[in-house]
C-alpha cells in the first residue's frame, strides 16, 4: 500500500478510535448521572411516602404503592428482611428505577420510569456517532492531501537518489521553500551527499587527467629512445614492448578523462553497418567469425545507420580484444537483421559478477581467471557508446561465454537547412 494511503488509513483509524472512546465515555457518564439522579429521586419519594403512610395509613397521592405487582424480587426479599434499597430493572412497562422498604407487613415501593431518559441517552449516542462520521469525512481528505504532499516529496527525493546512483551527479532535489521537517532534512542530506560525491569524483577525474598528461611528454621521449635500440636484441624487444603497453595505457587514461569531462562529441554520418563491421573486424588482425542473422554475410551494404564510424570502431575493437584476451575462441561478431544491433561473444568463463552487476570499472579486471589487464577497455567502450547514443549491455551467454550487445539508436538523419 502506498504511503499516502497508509497515512490516510491511520488518520481514519485514529479519528474513529477517538470518536468511539469519546462516545463510550460520554455514554457511561450520562447513564451513570441519570441513574444516580433516578435513584436519588426514588429514595426521596419513598421517604416522603413512608412518612405519609405512617401518619395516615394510606399512600394515595404520594407516587408510591403497596405490594406493587412489578416490584423486582430482589427488593421484595430485601424489604422482607426489614431493610430498604433501590434497583434498576426492566419489565413489561419498560425500564425503571425502583425503591422499596417494609411498611406494616407490606412492601412500600416507588417506581421512577426511565424510558424517556434512556431514549435521550440513545439519541446522544447517535449524535456522537454522526459527529464522528462527519469529523472523519471532513478530516480524512485533509489527511490524504497532506499525506500526498509528503509522498510526492519522498518520491522526488528517491528519484533524485536513483538518478545520482545512475551517474547523474548534477541531480538535485532543490525543493523551493523546503519545509524544515524530517523530509526536508532528508532532501538536504541527499543534495549535500550528491555535491560532496560530485566534488570528490571530479577531483579524482582531474587527478587521472593530470597524471596522464604529465606522463605523456616523458613517455613520448621514452618511446623514441626505445625505437633507437638495436633490432634483434631480446632485451631491447622486451623494452619496446613494455613501452608500447605503457603508451597505450596513458592514451587510454587520456581518453577516459575526456569521456569523464564530457569533452567527446560524436561526428555522425551515414554508414553501411555490415561493411563497416567487416572492415573493423579485419583491422583488428584477430580471428573473428562474422555472422548476419538475415542470412547474408552482412556485407551487402543495404542497411545504413547514422553513427560515428571512428567511435564505433573503438567500441567493437575493445570488445573483440577483450574477448580474445579474457575469453576463449571462437569469437563471434553478429549483426542482427534489424541493422541496429551488433554483438560480440566469446566462449570463455564469461563476465565476472562485478561487471554484470555494476558495469565495468577502471583498473578492475574481475576474476583472476579472466587474465590480465587494466579494466579500461570495457570502460572506454561503455563511454564511447554513450557518446554516439548507443546502449552497451553485458551478459553471459546461456551456453557459456561473455556476450556484449551494442544497440545503436534509431536512424535520425540530420536536418539540412
Amino acid at each position: 500500500m502506498p504511503l499516502r494511503w497508509r497515512i490516510a488509513a491511520l488518520v481514519a483509524a485514529a479519528i474513529c478510535a477517538v470518536a468511539v472512546a469519546v462516545g463510550v465515555l460520554v455514554h457511561h457518564a450520562s447513564r451513570d448521572r441519570e441513574m444516580s439522579q433516578a435513584r436519588e429521586a426514588a429514595r426521596t419519594t419513598l421517604d416522603r411516602a413512608a412518612i405519609t403512610y405512617t401518619r395516615s395509613g394510606t399512600v394515595q397521592g404520594t407516587g408510591a404503592a403497596l405490594d406493587a405487582p412489578g416490584l423486582p424480587a430482589g427488593l421484595r426479599n430485601l424489604a422482607a428482611r426489614g431493610r430498604q434499597g433501590t434497583q434498576y430493572a426492566t419489565g413489561p412497562a419498560g425500564p425503571a428505577m425502583w425503591a422499596a422498604r417494609p411498611a406494616g407487613g407490606q412492601v412500600l415501593s416507588v417506581r421512577i420510569d426511565m424510558t424517556t431518559t434512556l431514549r435521550d441517552i440513545s439519541a446522544l449516542d447517535a449524535t456522537i456517532a454522526w459527529a464522528g462520521a462527519l469529523t472523519t469525512a471532513a478530516v480524512l481528505p485533509l489527511g490524504v492531501v497532506s499525506a500526498g504532499r509528503m509522498s510526492r516529496r519522498l518520491r522526488t527525493a528517491a528519484g533524485t537518489a536513483r538518478r545520482i546512483a545512475d551517474g547523474d551527479l548534477d541531480a538535485r532535489i532543490d525543493a523551493p521553500a523546503r519545509p524544515r521537517d524530517e523530509i526536508g532534512e532528508i532532501s538536504t542530506a541527499v543534495d549535500t551527499m550528491a555535491a560532496a560525491l560530485q566534488q570528490r569524483l571530479r577531483s579524482e577525474q582531474r587527478f587521472t587527467a593530470d597524471v596522464a598528461h604529465e606522463l605523456r611528454t616523458p613517455l613520448m621521449g621514452l618511446v623514441t629512445a626505445a625505437e633507437l635500440l638495436p633490432e634483434g636484441d631480446e632485451a631491447a624487444g622486451y623494452v619496446r614492448n613494455r613501452v608500447r603497453v605503457l603508451a597505450a595505457l596513458v592514451e587510454d587514461l587520456l581518453e577516459i578523462s575526456r569521456l569523464d569531462t564530457g569533452a567527446e562529441e560524436a561526428d555522425l554520418s551515414p554508414c553501411p553497418l555490415g561493411l563497416l563491421v567487416k572492415d573493423i573486424t579485419a583491422r583488428t588482425g584477430l580471428s573473428v567469425q562474422l555472422v548476419c542473422t538475415d542470412g547474408t554475410d552482412g556485407t551487402d551494404g543495404t542497411t545504413t545507420v547514422w553513427t560515428d564510424p571512428r567511435r564505433l570502431e573503438r567500441i567493437l575493437t575493445n570488445l573483440i580484444v577483450n574477448a580474445h584476451r579474457h575469453g576463449l575462441a571462437p569469437v563471434t561478431v553478429t549483426v542482427t537483421a534489424d541493422g541496429r544491433t551488433v554483438s560480440v561473444r566469446d566462449h570463455g568463463a564469461g563476465y565476472p559478477d562485478s561487471v554484470l552487476q555494476d558495469g565495468p570499472q577502471r583498473f578492475r579486471t574481475g576474476a583472476r581467471e579472466r587474465g590480465t589487464g587494466h579494466g579500461l577497455g570495457l570502460t572506454i567502450a561503455l563511454g564511447q557508446a554513450a557518446v554516439i547514443g548507443a546502449a552497451l549491455e553485458f551478459a553471459n551467454a546461456p551456453g557459456g561465454g561473455a556476450h556484449a550487445t551494442l544497440h545503436l539508436p534509431e536512424p535520425e538523419p540530420p536536418i539540412h537547412g
